[in-house]
């Protein structure tokens, strides 16, 4: 019986993650590119619209207003009427608001279409994570979170050349290559939006392509964690949200996003400042870097938390690993000494995806999930306008040393947070008091 279990087991799980993840990957590249290619436009765009570096640091971060209104709402539509519709229709819209930012003529028409795209895409992200808590037991989550946010790193890899290359090499019908980047790049979400509609399945009972007894054997697990995570967990969404550790979740991811976007949205720029003879594609291709390292870390720190069951202990070290990275970016005077600190507090960022998406959904039901997921992603988004910000304001030294303190602070939140009176740092207690979905 225990072989059979476990041959139905391993045959699931690689039939969900092979379905599902490869998917959401690519969809979740083209939300990350959509969002942040205003950097690399940025290059010539800001000269032919006259934005100012202050300006530019509060057009990079406005998407996130609109993203922090709405990703709540967006959560709960999901969660009752299904993923495939709602999440189709996110990334058709986000696709169409992308391709008219080609056409702005002002900073108050970038300003009006970065909005816009924040309200879009609201609720994509927040919204696939919820939709692994239907298909993946906790202790796969963490690899299935590293999966899907690897879609930043890669996003860069691909998005930097590409985004330089086009700018550099299309021109067509008069139009600027910085124009070009938003038509060409905002297509494929609206084509993937159409495919998601046939392809995505809400739960693992509609799901065809896998057997009854698969179905079933799922079904009953996701089950069984949900009966778990209710016993020790707020079970109303407003006892939910008097929970200071919601807020101490909010806080630790704000931190990280803050990071990830104000680096994402003026790195490209950063590197022109020291590089000054340096062309676009070139710039392009010295920004994949630490995105590489950043891929390898996210892997690496995935792979341990979920062995080791320890999401906390990596947690903490991939801060401290990022504040060391950015205290050392803090004194760099030139390109390669920035490059090569940035790719070091990379480790750090990058490595926290895995295991904090896993950590995080210890703490709700599958009832307060929607809400609950959405609402520590909300108020962290607004750290994707902090961060931006920061660099428009600052100087590129002064800004790494804040980002070093935040990072410093949100170690110290991770240590007080604890889940049924009980500190997760360790391995054997949360194997003990395991509350997931």
């Amino acid at each position: 019986m225990n072989t059979w279990i476990q041959s139905i087991e391993r045959t699931t799980i690689k039939k969900t993650m092979s379905r599902i993840l490869p998917f959401t990957f690519i969809c979740y590249v083209i939300a990350y590119l959509d969002r942040v290619n205003l950097g690399f436009a940025a290059l010539e765009m800001n000269a032919d619209l006259a934005l100012s570096a202050e300006v530019f640091g509060l057009l990079s971060g406005i998407f996130f207003f609109g993203y922090f209104l709405f990703e709540i709402p967006s959560n709960l539509i999901m969660h009752r009427i299904g993923a495939r519709i709602w999440i189709a229709r996110i990334m058709i819209t986000w696709g169409f608001i992308t391709i008219a930012t080609a056409f702005v003529q002002s900073d108050t028409h970038l300003y009006v279409a970065r909005l816009l795209l924040g309200i879009a895409e609201a609720g994509f992200f927040p919204g696939i994570i919820l939709y692994f808590t239907y298909w993946f037991r906790n202790h796969e989550r963490g690899r299935a979170s590293a999966s899907l946010v690897m879609a930043i790193p890669i996003g860069t890899i691909i998005g930097a050349p590409l985004s330089t290359w086009i700018m550099d090499n299309i021109a067509w019908y008069g139009m600027a290559g910085w124009r070009w980047i938003f038509i060409l790049e905002g297509i494929p979400a609206v084509i993937l939006g159409v495919v998601t509609l046939f392809y995505l399945k809400n739960r693992p009972k509609d799901a065809k392509w896998l057997t009854d007894e698969e179905k079933n054997w799922l079904e009953n697990e996701l089950d069984n964690e949900r009966r778990q995570s209710i016993a020790v967990n707020k079970a109303s969404k407003l006892e939910m949200l008097k929970d200071s550790k919601v807020w101490k979740l909010a806080f630790v991811y704000f931190a990280n996003y803050t990071a990830m976007y104000g680096l994402g949205f003026w790195f490209p720029s950063i590197i022109k400042s020291f590089a000054t003879r340096s062309s676009n594609m070139e710039i392009g291709w010295l920004a994949i870097i630490p995105a590489i390292i950043g891929i390898i870390s996210m892997l690496l720190f995935a792979w341990s938390s979920d062995k080791r069951n320890e999401q906390k202990k990596h947690l903490i070290g991939s801060f401290l690993i990022a504040a060391s990275g950015f205290i050392i970016c803090g004194f760099a005077d030139s390109a390669m000494t920035m490059i090569i600190s940035t790719s070091f507090a990379a480790i750090g960022l990058y490595g926290f995806v895995g295991a904090f998406f896993s950590y995080m959904t210890l703490f709700f039901t599958e009832s307060t999930a929607p809400a609950g997921i959405a609402t520590v992603n909300a108020f962290a988004s607004l750290g994707g306008f902090f961060g931006p910000f920061i660099f428009g304001k600052l100087a590129i030294s002064n800004g790494m040393f804040v980002l070093g303190a935040l990072a410093v602070l949100a170690c110290a939140v991770i240590l007080s947070l604890r889940q049924n009176g009980l500190d997760l740092v360790s391995g054997e207690e949360d194997k003990d008091n395991n509350a997931a979905f």
